[in-house]
């Protein structure tokens, strides 16, 4: 792939379920001032992938922040990164996939009469989210059909996604009214938890809609499928934040001045749901469609990085060797196929708030270290050949690390309680695997001997 094939990589994974769904999360628990949590949590991505932008072009071999962690760090940073990017990427995809089914429920029941509750998980009085996991699988196919092939469908999906967006700002700006801006901040800064349960402030959703800015870390696991990744992974790492974050800002206002957030809090489908109260439900089918259509781009993007993150460890020896095979067309076929089963599973069955959060976790953990990598690398080679230089790298990365840091203890508790509680898991796993391979090490020595 080419610097362009990654820009549109990183949009397509960026603008996504942050602005086509998480907003409506976002707005229910911040008000109109998820506009602030925006900028924080972009301010804080902005920082990071400066870092991984350097990093990058420093290390260009797949694995993104495993692979960092495990040439600056040492092999167990390496595997607590790794883990925490598989529940990441896992999560995403799953996330992403439910977002996708808030979407097209509506319409495949207009179009087809199909009851609802066979198109939602058991958190919506379903049984199944079928449609879900039906676009899990159309991904997985793509992918399987070959890295240039899906890159170059996605640009043309994100091409259409930016158009239904740039649609949605014509048509609401008339609608625009300072009035649904007030009270602007009705919850607070800090994360508190409200009379009825539900924990709300700036930060609180500034720590769920950290989702809607990440995805340029799918960028870097494609180092080793790029040109010139030196160059390339720079531009489309730095390249796709800045559109994104021009993106967000305007939609974000636009959708908030257009109707009261009380109307779209929590919904599956807030800018549709907005086009529709303000009396534009030809603009909301068209949009609710194109994100249908496009909304899949995302999940091929961090679907890609999920299989390359799998890939790489096993490839390291830290997964089964089975899973670093290759197809034909030089696409990871088994752990495409592992990564199918598992995401399938989470989007059938959670809400989308739940698997956010936990996915949000293992992001934040992530892109601390990457941070922390830039730092040492800058410390211990000054001198080596860098692709890319973060400026003002010595108050990037402390902003980095330290805006992370903030905002994973701003998750919610039980997001935290889970999380501990698979890298708990993760830690097992990694003292089984390195004793089984020190057993066989000692087993292949008295064989030789």
């Amino acid at each position: 792939m080419s610097w362009p094939h990654l820009v549109f990589l990183g949009v397509g994974a960026i603008v996504g379920t942050g602005i086509l769904t998480l907003i409506g999360v976002g707005a229910d628990k911040a008000g109109p001032a998820v506009l602030v949590s925006f900028a924080i949590a972009g301010f804080v991505c902005a920082c990071a992938a400066l870092a991984y932008a350097e990093t990058a072009s420093m290390i260009p071999a797949s694995g993104s922040a495993y692979t960092y962690s495990y040439v600056v760090m040492g092999q167990a940073v390496a595997w607590v990164i790794g883990w925490s990017l598989i529940l990441e990427y896992s999560l995403v995809v799953s996330a992403v996939a439910v977002g996708w089914s808030g979407y097209a429920a509506p319409l495949l029941h207009a179009w087809t009469g199909m009851p609802m509750a066979l198109m939602q998980g058991p958190h919506a009085g379903g049984l199944v989210n079928i449609p879900a996991v039906f676009i899990i699988a159309v991904v997985a196919a793509m992918l399987l059909a070959g890295t240039r092939k899906s890159a170059t469908l996605n640009a043309v999906l994100v091409l259409l996604k930016i158009a239904a967006l740039v649609m949605f700002v014509v048509v609401a700006v008339p609608h625009f009214d300072g009035a649904n801006l007030q009270p602007f901040n009705p919850y607070g800064f800090s994360k508190t938890v409200s009379p009825d349960g539900v924990e709300r402030g700036i930060m609180a959703a500034a720590a769920i809609i950290f989702s809607a800015f990440y995805g340029f870390d799918a960028i870097a696991t494609a180092a080793e499928e790029t040109r010139n990744p030196r160059r390339d992974l720079a531009i489309g790492i730095v390249g796709s934040m800045l559109a994104c974050a021009a993106i967000y800002t305007v939609i974000a206002a636009v959708a908030l001045g257009a109707t009261s957030f009380t109307h779209f809090a929590n919904s599956p489908e807030p800018l549709a749901l907005i086009l529709r109260e303000i009396g534009q439900s030809a603009a909301a089918h068209f949009l609710a469609l194109s994100a249908v259509i496009a909304l899949p781009t995302v999940i091929l993007a961090f679907f890609y990085g999920q299989s390359r993150i799998f890939f790489v460890m096993a490839r390291d020896g830290l997964l089964p060797k089975a899973l670093a095979r290759v197809s034909r067309s030089g696409a990871p076929a088994r752990t495409t196929a592992f990564t199918f089963v598992i995401v399938s599973i989470i989007a059938a069955f959670f809400p989308l708030d739940e698997i956010v959060a936990l996915a949000n976790a293992g992001t934040l953990v992530a892109f601390a270290a990457v941070a922390a990598c830039m730092l040492i690398l800058r410390r211990r080679s000054p001198d080596a050949e860098r692709g890319f230089r973060t400026p003002a790298a010595w108050l990037v990365g402390p902003i980095a690390i330290g805006g992370c840091v903030y905002l994973f203890f701003s998750l919610p508790e039980q997001t935290k309680f889970w999380f501990l509680i698979w890298n708990l898991a993760g830690l097992a796993i990694y003292a089984l695997i390195r004793r089984v391979r020190a057993s066989k090490d000692r087993s292949a020595a008295f064989e030789r001997a």
